[in-house]
């Protein structure tokens, strides 16, 4: 929370712009006209907007007619601790005349009427977020695509800007099925929701807290927020299952049950997604990755019944323009940092979900990061390929780059929360370069030495385990929790009894006594069937494998009618 502090102070202080004598340029340009109004925070005001575009590689006079686009549109100040710079990001939508949104495709990107410009302040190299989305595109999936233009607001030259694509349900944004606020049941209600883990600022946002915490004793709350639908569309049985379908997700990955072949982790999400979100947020070694801006989402059943990483956003301050968390390193999983350092997390307000920290440490899921590396590394997150990106965009902004530092003089001086300050324009792409350089050398060494799954099978455990969840328990209804789960893993057939006592050592009932295969097993404990009172219930499991060998393990129950 103190670098939000830091940057609400420093970034306040840099209030330098000049004018400038802008007409012309080989970029498009963007006029937008309020009429007065000052722009919000939130809620969008109605505005004038035209668009000069003679096509790529024609240059565009700011006394040229709007031959692009030339209408209305609601915009809105967007961000957050970006807020406090002096050049202000915004949220748009194109609207025909009547204030109905109005699909267009502006600037060449596929038709739609949600649209994000972007201010890209302190980031100095100007394409950061550029850069990892076209990385993610990469990987086969979807990220923002992306336009630079110039900018005048109310008759003002605002420099330089890039247009991005707004996060959200469409064909051509994130493919899954459209939600309508009439379908409250069956296969219609599953899907598809986009929610993401985020500030409650920002935007107009609502969720709820997740029931675990991110850590043992952590008194932050992680937030889940309604993307889309929004807070303002989405209806009662829409919000009630998505919340139940993350809940669920979140419990199989606290009870250790995300091991399971049959209802864990690869059963109820799209692995590969997770894995390919790990690796493009290390990449970036993204001082906010896993904690915010982390979107996901969930389409309908019977199209994919799966939970999927992503989209990826926000990367301004990765790649090594961030000072604080070691992100600035480009050694070092910065996932281990925000789960492992103790003044992060004993001070920052915005925690990483806890799950991941689990996905981190599960052999198969590193086996599976290893596996998506050794494709990716030769494609998305080949140097030669992102130079190539890099040179491409800084020779396409060789002559807005230069009004957008005049118009914004910051080269050459710190803003929240450059790492490193270069001198000129030329400087900050040679880091950028340089660290990525670093990065990519020290992630395939890294990953290099993870086991892949020919090497061992990590669902078979090498001994008896026993857990249980949730404990303690309840048979009140009011609770949501009217029984337990005894959970057990053996390393290979044999025979297993399961038998329940009370406090005095009395046997209450025996749960299960029988042949059984190597794996993971579950019994139910329901306290209402089993008629017991309130108190202390070990479980004792006893495990004899074919060879005689004979190991118990006991889950320690606590009931509270």
């Amino acid at each position: 929370m103190k670098h939000v502090l830091t940057a609400l102070l420093i970034a306040t202080s840099i209030t330098l712009q000049a004018q400038v004598q802008f007409t012309s340029s080989n970029l498009p340009i963007i006029v937008i006209n309020t009429h007065g109004q000052e722009i919000p925070n939130k809620n969008k005001i109605t505005a004038d907007m035209g668009v000069i575009w003679n096509g790529d590689g024609v240059r565009n006079n700011l006394t040229d007619p709007f031959n692009h686009y030339n209408g209305k549109i609601g915009i809105e100040l967007r961000g957050s601790s970006s807020l406090s710079f002096p050049k202000k990001g915004y949220g748009l939508e194109t609207r025909d005349s009547t204030g109905e949104n109005l699909n267009v495709s502006l600037l060449g990107l596929p038709s739609e009427n949600d649209w994000v410009f972007n201010a890209t302040y302190n980031d100095k190299s100007l394409m950061r977020d550029v850069l990892v989305y076209d990385a993610a595109r990469k990987t086969g999936r979807y990220a923002s695509r992306s336009k630079y233009f110039e900018l005048v607001l109310n008759g003002e030259y605002r420099g330089l800007y890039i247009l991005f694509e707004k996060i959200k349900q469409d064909k051509n944004r994130v493919d899954i099925k459209g939600l309508d606020p009439d379908d409250i049941t069956g296969d219609a209600v599953t899907g598809g929701y986009i929610v993401k883990v985020d500030k409650l600022d920002g935007e107009p946002n609502e969720g709820w807290t997740s029931n675990y915490p991110a850590y043992p004793g952590c008194t932050f709350p992680v937030w889940y927020l309604y993307h889309d639908p929004n807070n303002q569309d989405i209806v009662t049985q829409q919000s009630n299952y998505i919340k139940s379908f993350i809940t669920n997700f979140e419990m199989v990955m606290y009870n250790n049950l995300y091991a399971d072949t049959t209802i864990g982790f690869s059963k109820i999400a799209d692995e590969a997604s997770f894995a390919d979100f790990f690796l493009i947020n290390e990449f970036a070694k993204n001082v906010d990755g896993f904690r915010l801006s982390s979107y996901m989402y969930k389409d309908r059943d019977s199209r994919n019944p799966k939970l999927v990483m992503g989209p990826v956003w926000d990367f301004n301050g990765g790649l090594g323009n961030a000072n604080y968390y070691d992100s600035w390193i480009n050694t070092g999983w910065e996932l281990d940092f925000l789960t492992s350092d103790q003044n992060f997390l004993t001070t920052d307000n915005f925690q990483v979900p806890f799950w991941w920290k689990k996905l981190k440490e599960w052999p198969r899921f590193k086996s599976l990061i290893k596996e998506r590396w050794n494709v990716l590394k030769t494609s998305a997150f080949d140097k030669t390929r992102i130079f190539a990106v890099i040179d491409s965009v800084a020779n396409h902004l060789s002559e807005s780059s230069v009004r957008n530092f005049q118009k914004w003089p910051v080269l050459g001086v710190w803003v929240w929360p450059n790492y490193f300050v270069g001198q000129t324009y030329a400087e900050e792409i040679t880091y950028l370069k340089n660290w990525i350089t670093g990065r990519l050398l020290w992630m395939n060494s890294a990953i290099n030495l993870f086991t892949s799954l020919e090497d061992e099978n990590p669902l078979i455990p090498a001994g008896l385990e026993v857990t249980n969840y949730p404990n303690p328990f309840s048979g009140s209804s009011s609770s949501g929790s009217s029984s337990t789960l005894v959970n057990f893993r053996v390393p290979g057939e044999g025979s297993v009894s399961v038998k329940m006592y009370d406090s005095r050592g009395s046997l209450v009932a025996e749960l299960m006594n029988g042949r059984i295969t190597a794996g993971y097993h579950d019994l139910r404990v329901e306290p209402d069937r089993l008629k017991i009172s309130s108190g202390f219930y070990p479980v004792i499991v006893t495990y004899i494998s074919d060879s005689g060998n004979i190991t118990t393990g006991t889950a320690k129950l606590i009931y509270l009618k």
